[in-house]
């Protein structure tokens, strides 16, 4: 017996009848088993070790123009991936399997954020981030081959958000830990950010969650684990879940469609539109890669894609490429040079 066929008779032996096995699951294409790792574990690296991951340290969270200390798409997937353990350890459900679907939920997730998924169900006619991330995974990744993810896996990521709930209990756990984490965490970049100060939340969210992030996260998490105890679900008790419903309008009305963030939102949207129109027009300027999907999915699909899967860096970089003359550019430089030895002197 391997390591890999250890870890899973144990899962038989310690986790809840409940929890998905990783021996029970399975890929579209069959492929031989690691001696170390199972199905589930070897998911969750091959989704950390992908190029969607990566992109996401440079994506937007909530604040297009943010510091080191502000989230990005990377340390909120992070942020969702401990908090689904934490939850799955409780309810002894299969960590492995929370772990890779909340690293995986976001990957498909375009620049700019939210604003940037909004304009690009305006240019597409339908975009949703979880079906682009399962997509990414499925497709896109290893230049076109996907990552193979087992069903529980991707089924965990196209569902964490929308309408249809995961098949897993795991799926589910990330589902709520990936709100938690953004409510909290946002809040608490808004906080640093100057948009609200402390005390700003209505006070029910006070009395019930907490006053500072680390509260309201122990809070959420531990009336998860209570309440799920027992009830073949993952739930959450009325009253906590009343404050959290709280908490998100108002999040959704004070930040996330903010005024003071509206200049920044109309900035975004303008060059992922800008972007988007041009490689439509000129699809022979698209990564040889992405012109060779042109056959299989068409030039809209590729061009969405391409524009989805930018960082908000990379993003802008290309606008100005493409679209400021080089007049400008050297005069830009010229500024910085200035601004440079202005603080030496």
């Amino acid at each position: 017996m391997n390591v890999r066929e250890r870890v899973e008779e144990q899962e038989y032996q310690i986790l809840s009848p409940l929890a998905a096995k990783s021996r029970e699951a399975r890929r579209k294409h069959p492929m031989e088993e690691c001696d170390f790792r199972t199905k589930f574990q070897r998911d969750r690296d091959r989704i950390l070790h992908s190029k969607s991951f990566r992109r996401l340290k440079h994506k937007t969270q909530v604040y297009i123009v943010a510091g080191d200390h502000y989230r990005t798409r990377m340390t909120h997937s992070l942020e969702v991936s401990q908090i689904s353990r934490t939850i799955a350890r409780g309810l002894r459900l299969n960590e492995d399997l929370a772990e890779a679907i909340a690293l995986g939920h976001d990957v498909g997730h375009t620049p700019f954020g939210h604003a940037g998924e909004s304009v690009m169900a305006e240019l597409t006619g339908h975009f949703t981030h979880n079906e682009q991330s399962l997509r990414v995974v499925e497709f896109l990744e290893r230049g076109g081959q996907g990552l193979n993810l087992t069903f529980e896996v991707k089924d965990g990521i196209v569902n964490h958000t929308g309408k249809n709930l995961p098949q897993t209990l795991e799926g589910r756990i990330v589902r709520t830990a990936d709100r938690i984490a953004y409510l909290c965490h946002d809040y608490d970049d808004s906080l640093r950010a100057g948009l609200i100060k402390e005390g700003d939340l209505p006070a029910e969210v006070y009395d019930k969650l907490g006053t500072d992030t680390s509260r309201m996260i122990t809070s959420m998490v531990s009336d998860m684990i209570m309440t799920s105890q027992g009830s073949g679900d993952i739930l959450q008790s009325a009253e906590i879940k009343q404050a959290m419903d709280t908490f998100r309008e108002f999040m959704f009305t004070h930040i996330y469609h903010s005024d003071k963030l509206s200049q920044e939102r109309e900035q975004a949207a303008f060059v992922l539109q800008e972007l988007y129109h041009y490689f439509l027009d000129n699809f022979a300027q698209l990564p040889k890669e992405f012109i060779k999907r042109e056959a299989r999915w068409g030039r809209q699909k590729i061009v969405t894609d391409y524009v989805a899967g930018l960082t908000d860096s990379y993003a802008v970089a290309l606008f100005e490429e493409i679209f400021i003359p080089p007049v400008w550019q050297g005069l830009k430089k010229i500024k910085k040079d200035i601004d440079k030895l202005g603080r030496i002197l």
